[in-house]
């Protein structure tokens, strides 16, 4: 395993205008290698592949390519998977989730994308493209209200890049929580992750990740929940779920997923990661 190698996952709705904090830090990472932009998610591939190629060109980025898979067969070309020949990156637009996983999974294409991970390289993705990173992913449910039991939260496979969390993305801004609950509440052995527009969080080591960006990272533990409904055969209740752990964190914030315990960077650190840092003077010591 590649100590070197990170996930970066968006809540959608990163900063393309101004100091674009989280998408300069995909092109810092990625630095002189060449990075593969896919967007089999959205229904504008080629609008949204442009864009990105400007922002990422802009960013310094020399080698920035374009990866559009619309069926397996194409998830089997070998014209396709020469695009991921060399990459050291790879960026997955939002759009629809199911569309990657439903066309990628286990293709050719999608082993390639492992591989440039387990050798080091940068896995990123916005919006759907950050529901698929992790093991099982949301692809629908109310998030607007108190989760009910008989309100159905569809969950599908995805990528597995992280293992034991369940990311939703545009938390705050869509109200999420909720169903973000739900999901938990229904296997406590996953830590529920609902990022914010235009945050990111940076997973390092695998197991561990700091925030990046605007907004907030919520974090949801239910491994210590006294008490639940969630199993109730009365399906007519609005979800009831006691001693349940959150935590809010923002830029200067890092989370170890396997202690379950937030923690805030260090100076040093945080001048290190964070762009914003030294104008803010995000961190403080570790004790």
């Amino acid at each position: 395993m590649n100590r070197d190698r990170a996930l970066i996952i968006i809540g959608g709705h990163e900063d393309k205008e101004g100091d674009k904090v989280i998408l300069r830090e995909v092109a810092r990472r990625i630095g002189g290698g060449k990075l593969v932009v896919c967007t089999t998610a959205t229904e504008k591939p080629e609008q949204s592949f442009e864009e990105y190629e400007r922002i990422f060109r802009g960013l310094g980025l020399k080698h920035v390519w374009h990866l559009n898979i619309n069926s397996r067969e194409e998830g089997k070309d070998e014209k396709q998977y020469r695009i991921l020949e060399c990459a050291t990156g790879v960026f997955f637009t939002g759009g629809d989730q199911l569309a990657i996983t439903s066309q990628m999974g286990d293709t050719p294409c999608f082993q390639l994308i492992q591989q440039v991970y387990q050798d080091g390289g940068v896995i990123a993705g916005t919006s759907a493209g950050a529901a698929v990173m992790c093991e099982t992913m949301m692809i629908s449910g109310n998030g607007q209200q108190t989760h009910r039991l008989d309100e159905a939260i569809k969950l599908a496979p995805g990528l597995g890049f992280i293992q034991g969390v369940v990311i939703d993305q545009h938390f705050a801004e869509r109200g999420r929580v909720g169903r973000l609950l739900g999901v938990v509440a229904q296997n406590p052995k996953n830590i529920g992750l609902g990022i914010d527009e235009n945050t990111a969080i940076v997973v390092e080591q695998d197991r561990s990740f700091y925030v990046l960006g605007d907004g907030a990272v919520t974090v949801i533990d239910c491994r210590d929940v006294s008490e639940s409904n969630i199993a109730d055969t009365d399906l007519n209740k609005t979800l009831a779920v006691c001693d349940v752990k959150f935590h809010l964190l923002s830029a200067g914030y890092s989370f170890d997923l396997n202690e379950r315990r937030p923690k805030r960077l260090s100076r040093e650190v945080a001048r290190q990661k964070l762009p914003q840092a030294k104008a803010k003077g995000v961190g403080e010591e570790e004790q």
